[in-house]
């Protein structure tokens, strides 16, 4: 009687990866996939060796302190923030142990993610696309392919944060070239 209960007790749990999502699984599924992917290629299947749990915002930004804490008080092995600097400065303000991966868009330091691009500091890490960096550049290039355009719209979630899109938009629409 007594083996069986204490072969029990030995048993490791699986760690849990909890992932914030900004939208919903059918907008982000591509890069769930990918994740997935990712952690297989390096030993962690869903399932078999790890716990994915997943909480979605479906757009409601204001929904993501309250996904992230609840990450927090169920104890997850390491937080992933996806696809907002938005999703990461709620996870970041949530826990300060929990090691946090994000991956965004923006410039993590202008947006207060990390100190510096190559020493992050605290416990965040991740991925940046630089599309604010980039999108400069990109309206450069759609000048010269459509000269003739008189007018561009984007549409942005405006979150208010330093280097996000819609304040590097903001910036462009005001800089003395815009009408070019």
């Amino acid at each position: 009687m007594v083996w069986p209960l204490g072969a029990r007790a030995q048993q490791r749990t699986m760690p849990v990866i909890g992932f914030l999502g900004v939208e919903t699984p059918d907008i982000f599924a591509h890069r769930v996939g990918a994740f997935r992917q990712g952690l297989s290629e390096i030993g962690y299947v869903e399932g078999r060796n790890v716990t994915i749990a997943f909480q979605w915002a479906g757009g409601n930004y204001d929904l993501l302190p309250i996904m992230a804490n609840e990450f927090v008080r169920q104890r997850v092995s390491v937080l992933v923030a996806g696809g907002t600097s938005t999703a990461a400065l709620a996870a970041k303000a949530a826990t300060a142990t929990i090691p946090i991966v994000f991956f965004t868009g923006s410039d993590p330091v202008a947006t207060g993610l990390v100190t510096s691009l190559n020493r992050p500091g605290g416990n965040l890490t991740g991925v940046s696309g630089l599309v604010v960096e980039l999108s400069p550049k990109r309206l450069e290039l759609l000048h010269e392919a459509v000269p003739t355009a008189t007018s561009l719209a984007v549409l942005v979630h405006h979150t208010g944060s330093p280097g996000s899109l819609s304040d590097t938009l903001t910036k462009m629409k005001d800089a003395p070239h815009a009408g070019t």
